[in-house]
């Protein structure tokens, strides 16, 4: 055996195993956090994968050859053929940001595989022969296709096939969304997210579910869809994409002609017609440099036939006898069109009257059309020459400058008179209206020279932080309290539509923070104080929180009391938690802070936790329902990546950040940090890997002592705990009340040998 010639050994192998396999994607694309990894198979089927910005490693032999690659969130898989013996064998890798956290795993061995495909979260598989579907890493998915499949298509939460019959059926596991599916016949399907696609016989696109932008016409030869946006290939292999936002492909790129592409969440990548390298785009990385990820990619896989013969310049490729199939949708690999039939010349009198009577109604039409035209312009122009016409207004039209009158608080740090309440004063008038006004009652209203001589003139000295729409200041008012004073900032005035925009969102910052404090009294919510408002500043005043915040504690000071022992790391978690499930069940509608994080997380003198900063807070609807096509905001490491990626807000996107400051706790690291190359990573991707190996105590901060045997109970409970919260699809996430009585129970198991002093959270400072 080791004298037999190993290219004999190919080709042997090679024309069986292609005849059963002719649709698997030699391209695969995996984002995860702020990192892409991109795989191929280049000559002779060989892996090829790189990262961007570069970091992760696929630990794979490089003399093993693949049949198809997949890959979704944080995780990589290839297919392995081995016809002799009519088996399969798919091996996935699942990654961590920085690829140091690899764990390699076997999901399928079993009969040959004709289709691999990968969603975000799932893999499925059609077995040759049998056309059976196989799906992994879908644990509650309920097989019950009654049809053959000659290819797949996996989405969100939902899988697609087209049938023998050219039907596309779709079938989804949960509560996804209905994508439904088409009636005709098809050539082709692909899924994105929420939405699925399909070329029909005539070539035209037909889409269905959450589908974004407007579908282009004319004929297509293959499909990429990813969240929200897709991409297609017109028959002359040019490409064209839509989607949310106005996506469209990069300038650079319409004047190319692709083999194939593939798409994966943001990311687009296609094979070049004239030299089989990979063009990724999508994202700020590859837009900005549109180079090449690989010199060479294999457009396609091989085969011993081609009903519309080989593509041409692939021999590199595949062995002989078998190639790579030109698509049969190609036209330029068609055959000719019939010439149509000779016109027929009428040397009739009527034909002549005919024509006349059609230029007179063309010329009639126009003119027509013209006087329209210029009357609607004329009207317009009048309306809007002494307006402000706004388009995609989001928010109510206020005042002006310098209409509203009266008031106090004249006085600016400008010295110009002000406006008195002006703007403010219209919302206050309309949260009094909605019952809010006994708690916006007890509000003070501090005239500004009280706060100017607090923070000596919002001085640098008094300045020990910032928020959602301005710098923080400590003061001590002439009555003796301490307090905390946010006093918004004020754009330069600016033309730009950036600056327009950056401004609003400092005001609406404001006047969400002033809305969703005087709707909640709780103990574990910063309180609001009073405030102050004229058309040049805007003030809010909270009581002092004398230590600090829980990022300071946890990444900062070289020494805190939250090293003494886990309970009182976990004593912190449990107030912040009961906090925000205030926000969350006990308000009608509820609040969604939007920006949990360790350093909105504040500590009172006796180490109460509160949270604060409710400057991107909304109120949410009521139910499980959510806010739809909402702009993301929020802070990078604890943004839900469901909340970025479909822009629906509910209270679990609170759950994921909050879950990322359960991480921070028990880790000691930032949301995101460097590991010891310098490298960025985020700790979901560091701790969840050794929390589900249940090696959580390989992970945990080294400046908190050992746990005892009952803390390391309680220690591991919150690692699972947190776990859940950062579970990519959100209706899996607990919620609030689960995670407060799961922190309960934490802190009660760490204290089971000690005796309570208070029976609140407290007990444990």
């Amino acid at each position: 055996m080791d004298s037999f010639p190993i290219s004999s050994f190919i080709l042997l192998i090679f024309p069986c195993f292609f005849l059963s396999v002719s649709s698997l994607s030699t391209v695969s694309i995996s984002e995860t956090a702020n990192q892409t990894l991109i795989c191929s198979l280049n000559f002779r089927f060989s892996l090829n994968c790189s990262s961007f910005p570069s970091g992760i490693q696929i630990p794979f032999n490089p003399n093993d050859s693949y049949s198809g690659v997949v890959a979704g969130d944080g995780f990589f898989c290839g297919l392995r053929n081995f016809p002799t013996i009519s088996k399969s064998i798919v091996v996935c890798w699942r990654f961590s940001v920085n690829g140091t956290n690899m764990e390699t795993k076997r999901v399928y061995d079993g009969p040959n595989l004709k289709e691999l495909r990968a969603g975000n979260s799932h893999i499925c598989g059609v077995v040759n022969g049998t056309n059976q579907l196989e799906c992994w890493q879908w644990r509650r998915f309920d097989r019950n296709f009654t049809f053959n499949f000659s290819s797949i298509a996996v989405g969100g939460d939902f899988v697609c096939g087209l049938s023998n019959a050219r039907e596309i059926r779709c079938e989804e596991s949960g509560n996804s969304t209905d994508v439904g599916g088409g009636d005709g016949r098809y050539r082709a399907v692909a899924a994105g997210f929420r939405h699925v696609c399909g070329i029909n016989l005539k070539n035209e696109l037909e889409c269905w579910g959450a589908v974004a932008g407007e579908i282009p016409a004319g004929e297509f030869k293959m499909l990429a869809l990813g969240d929200n946006r897709s991409c297609a290939l017109r028959l002359n292999g040019t490409a064209v994409c839509w989607g949310e936002e106005n996506f469209t492909l990069p300038e650079r790129l319409k004047r190319e002609f692709f083999t194939a592409i593939e798409a994966k969440k943001n990311v687009f990548c296609g094979i070049l017609r004239g030299n089989f390298s990979l063009l990724c785009w999508g994202n700020e990385i590859f837009d900005q440099n549109l180079l090449s990820v690989f010199d060479s990619v294999s457009p396609g896989p091989c085969t011993s036939q081609c009903p519309c013969g080989p593509l041409a310049n692939t021999d590199q490729f595949c062995t002989q006898p078998t190639m790579i199939c030109n698509p049969c949708q190609d036209r330029a690999h068609l055959p000719p069109p019939p010439l149509p039939p000779p016109p027929q010349i009428s040397h009739h009198s009527s034909g002549q009257r005919w024509s006349g009577r059609m230029v007179a109604l063309l010329v009639v039409g126009c003119v027509g059309s013209l006087s329209l035209v210029f009357i609607c312009s004329s009207f317009v122009y009048k309306y809007c020459k002494n307006r402000v016409c706004r388009v995609h207004d989001s928010g109510p039209m206020e005042d002006p400058v310098g209409t509203s009158g009266g008031g106090g608080g004249g006085e600016t740090l400008a010295g110009r008179p002000g406006n008195g309440k002006g703007i403010l004063e219209k919302r206050l008038s309309h949260l009094i209206s909605l019952g809010n006004g006994g708690q916006l009652g007890q509000l003070e209203d501090f005239p500004l020279s009280t706060l100017l001589e607090a923070t000596n003139n919002f001085s640098e000295e008094h300045k020990i932080g910032s928020g959602s729409f301005g710098s923080v200041y400590r003061a001590v008012l002439n009555d003796g309290r301490e307090v905390a004073i946010k006093r918004a900032e004020f754009s330069a005035i600016s033309s730009s539509a950036w600056g327009t925009r950056r401004q609003e969102d400092k005001d609406n910052a404001f006047l969400n923070e002033l809305e969703s404090l005087s709707r909640i009294n709780h103990k574990n919510l910063v309180r609001l104080l009073g405030f102050f408002d004229d058309t040049h500043e805007r003030v809010l005043v909270y009581e002092f929180m004398s230590n600090g915040t829980l990022h300071d504690h946890l990444h900062k000071l070289p020494s805190s009391p939250l090293a003494a022992s886990w309970a009182r790391r976990i004593a912190v978690a449990l107030d912040a938690a009961r906090g925000i499930q205030y926000l969350h069940d006990y308000l009608s509608p509820p609040i969604i802070h939007r920006d949990i994080k360790s350093s909105n997380i504040l500590l009172d003198d006796r180490w109460t936790a509160k949270v604060s900063d409710f400057g991107l807070s909304l109120m949410g609807p009521d139910d499980d329902a959510s806010h739809l096509s909402l702009r993301a905001a929020g802070t990078v490491g604890y943004m839900d990546p469901e909340y970025y990626r479909l822009q629906q807000l509910t209270t679990k996107s609170d759950v994921y950040s909050f879950g990322v400051v359960l991480l921070e706790l028990l880790s000691g690291c930032k949301a995101i940090h460097k590991n010891e190359n310098g490298v960025p990573r985020n700790v979901v991707d560091v701790m969840v890997p050794y929390i589900v190996r249940d090696e959580i105590h390989r992970v945990l901060d080294m400046k908190v002592p050992p746990p005892t045997p009952f803390e390391i109970e309680a220690v591991k409970y919150v690692g699972y705990l947190a776990a859940d919260c950062v579970i990519t699809e959100g209706r899996h996430r607990p919620s609030m009340t689960d995670i407060v009585n799961c922190l309960e129970r934490a802190l009660a198991a760490c204290l089971a040998p000690t005796t309570l002093s208070r029976s609140s959270t407290e007990s444990s400072m």
